[in-house]
């Protein structure tokens, strides 16, 4: 598949996540039209130099490759249905929401539906690339990104990955990044539970928390939770990491949703799970994730 060093971009969602990786693109002198449907966001686009338009269909007329940065599925299928009829021949999207594998599946059978109805090999390509590393990591350029779909549009996409992120890893076909990222979030909810309940057993037996996750992390118990959020957001009692207790509430929910399509078990995730949607009530969606380490009735 051969692209053009000239192609156009476009960006659909522009709030912490979305926003930072505009900002990388735009910082690289590259052209970018934007749409987010509140205003104050669109105006910070447009200070750092973007297009900003009022439909997600003007994003599509005007771009050959076009980032999405949404809160889930359902949003993610609507802003498709408004741009499907308006998108480039062989348009390529790039989902970098939190999304489910089937909406990511179906889009891409679309491409193919509509391309062969007009008689071209795909109307569209669509994409998924879900990202780890949250905001910071979105404006610093450093994301994972976890990636599914055509191997031709990923290659495609490999300049504009390149700036975005640090690491991608391409795991399957259509679906698959979604849910590679839904089994990510699932372990990370897992961790921060069980990290901070292993902080509190080392408290009890008089053992201080950075003492004991340097033991941890030096040792099979490590995790990417002992190891980065701990020391960034929960020992400083910081808690800004710029990902919250809703966000995570939602991923946790897709993870068990995912589960029972596939007719898996989840036996002890489905009891971690508990504590997030129902056993954690006393923290407000609003609160930065980490806080589920502090929830109230820790005993329960």
């Amino acid at each position: 598949m051969q692209r053009s060093a000239q192609m156009q971009l476009g960006m659909i969602g522009c709030g912490n996540m979305g926003g930072g990786m505009a900002a990388q693109l735009l910082d690289k002198g590259l052209a970018l039209t934007c749409y987010d449907p509140d205003p104050a966001t669109l105006d910070r686009m447009r200070d750092l130099g973007a297009v900003c338009v009022s439909t997600p269909a003007q994003v599509a007329q005007a771009s050959d490759i076009i980032v999405l940065s949404l809160p889930k599925a359902a949003v993610v299928a609507a802003v498709m249905a408004d741009m499907i009829p308006d998108l480039r021949a062989g348009a390529i999207i790039l989902d970098t929401s939190t999304s489910e594998p089937a909406t990511s599946q179906t889009l891409s059978a679309q491409g193919g539906t509509q391309g062969a109805t007009e008689g071209a090999d795909r109307a569209f390509f669509f994409v998924d690339g879900p990202v780890s590393g949250g905001p910071a990591a979105a404006h610093a350029g450093t994301m994972t990104m976890l990636l599914g779909g055509d191997a031709g549009a990923i290659a495609a996409l490999r300049p504009v990955l390149d700036i975005l992120t640090a690491k991608t890893v391409v795991v399957g076909g259509s679906g698959a990044g979604h849910a590679a990222k839904i089994a990510n979030n699932m372990l990370c909810a897992a961790n921060l539970v069980l990290v901070g309940e292993a902080v509190r057993l080392g408290q009890a037996v008089g053992v201080r928390p950075s003492d004991l996750l340097d033991g941890i992390n030096a040792g099979s118990g490590r995790s990417g939770v002992s190891e980065v959020n701990f020391p960034k957001w929960v020992l400083n009692e910081a808690f800004d990491s710029g990902f919250t207790m809703g966000l995570m509430r939602k991923d946790v929910g897709l993870a068990l949703a995912l589960a029972k399509e596939a007719g898996v078990d989840l036996d002890g995730f489905s009891q971690i799970a508990q504590i997030w949607l129902n056993g954690s009530a006393d923290i407000p969606d609003s609160a930065d994730f980490n806080a589920i380490v502090a929830r109230s009735g820790q005993g329960d």
